[in-house]
C-alpha cells in the first residue's frame, strides 16, 4: 500500500510542476508562492480546527509546533530556489534535475536511518549521478541562447534542501507525529514566512516581474496538497523506506518532460531523451534491488 501512496504522489508533483510552470509565466515568483501556500492553508483548515480543538490525530505540542515550522522554513527556502529555476528553465530540465532529489534522500537514510543499498541499487544511484551530470551538460548546450547557468545552480540547491525535507518527513513520522498534524500546520507556517519575505521584497521593490491572477494557481494548491498527503502515509507505513519511497515520488520527472517536449516543443529532444532513459534505468534498479 506504502507503494502505491507513493506512486499517488509522483503522479499529482507531475501536473504539480506543469501547472506551476504554467502559473510562473511572466509572473512573480514570490507572490505566486505566497497565493500557493495561502490556498494550501485554506485548503488544509479544517485540519487545523481540528488540531486546535484537540483532535489526537491532529494535535501538536508546543516542540512540534517548532519543529513543524522548521519544516516549513527548509521548504519555503527549497521552493523559492525551485521556482526561480524552473520559471527560467526548460520544463524537460527543470523536471530531470528534480528527479536527482531521490538520489539524496537515499544518501541520507543510509546514514540517518541506517538503510542500505545493495549492489543493485548502488547502480541506479551511480546511474542517477549520471543523469544529473547529462542534465547540466543539456543546459551547457543551451547557456549562450538562455543563460541558464545561474538557475540550474538554483535547481540543484533547491533539490538538496527538498531533500532534506523528505528525511526529515520520515523523522517526524517515525518521532509520533500524524501526516495530519504536519499538513494541518506547515502550510501555515509557510504562509507567515512568505507574508515576510513579500513585505520585505515589496518594501525594497527589487521585483522585476508584476503579479498578474493565473487559475492554475489554484490547480497547483490543489495538486501538492494530494503529493504530500499521499507522501506522508506512504513513510507511515512501518515497512517503508525513505529512499524508495523518494524514488519512486520523482517519477514525476517524466509527467514533466512529456509535457515539455509534446506541448512545449523543447528543443535538443535526442539529449533529453537520453538523460530520460538513464534515469529511468536509475529508478529501475533502485525498485529492482529493493525487491530482492
Amino acid at each position: 500500500m506504502w507503494i502505491l501512496l507513493a506512486v499517488i504522489s509522483s503522479i499529482s508533483l507531475g501536473f504539480f510542476d506543469i501547472f506551476k510552470k504554467l502559473s510562473l509565466e511572466r509572473n512573480n515568483v514570490f507572490v505566486v508562492l505566497l497565493i500557493n501556500v495561502l490556498l494550501c492553508t485554506i485548503i488544509v483548515s479544517p485540519l487545523t480546527i481540528m488540531s486546535l480543538a484537540g483532535n489526537e490525530s491532529c494535535a501538536l505540542s508546543a516542540h512540534g509546533h517548532v519543529l513543524i515550522a522548521l519544516k516549513s522554513l527548509i521548504v519555503t527556502i527549497s521552493w523559492l530556489l525551485g521556482f526561480a529555476s524552473m520559471k527560467y528553465l526548460p520544463l524537460s530540465i527543470s523536471g530531470s534535475i528534480n528527479a536527482a532529489r531521490p538520489i539524496l534522500v537515499l544518501f541520507g537514510a543510509i546514514m540517518l536511518f541506517g538503510e542500505r543499498p545493495n549492489s543493485i541499487q548502488w547502480l541506479g544511484i551511480i546511474l542517477g549521478f549520471v543523469s544529473l551530470l547529462w542534465v547540466g551538460f543539456i543546459g551547457r548546450k543551451e547557456k549562450a541562447e538562455k543563460g541558464l547557468g545561474i538557475w540550474i545552480v538554483f535547481g540543484i540547491l533547491s533539490i538538496a534542501l527538498w531533500a532534506a525535507s523528505g528525511l526529515y518527513d520520515k523523522w517526524l513520522i517515525v518521532n509520533c507525529y500524524t501526516p495530519l498534524a504536519i499538513e494541518a500546520w506547515y502550510p501555515f507556517y509557510q504562509t507567515v514566512i512568505m507574508i515576510a519575505i513579500v513585505a520585505v521584497e515589496h518594501y525594497h521593490k527589487r521585483s522585476i516581474d508584476r503579479f498578474h491572477w493565473n487559475k492554475n494557481i489554484i490547480v497547483i494548491s490543489v495538486f501538492i496538497i494530494i503529493a504530500d498527503l499521499a507522501y506522508f502515509y506512504s513513510l507511515s507505513y512501518p515497512e517503508s523506506l525513505v529512499s524508495i519511497a523518494s524514488m519512486i515520488r520523482r517519477g514525476s520527472s517524466l509527467v514533466a518532460f512529456f509535457y515539455g517536449i509534446v506541448v512545449l516543443k523543447e528543443k535538443n529532444l535526442r539529449l533529453k531523451i537520453i538523460d530520460q532513459i538513464i534515469l529511468i534505468a536509475g529508478m529501475t534498479l533502485i525498485i529492482i534491488g529493493s525487491l530482492n
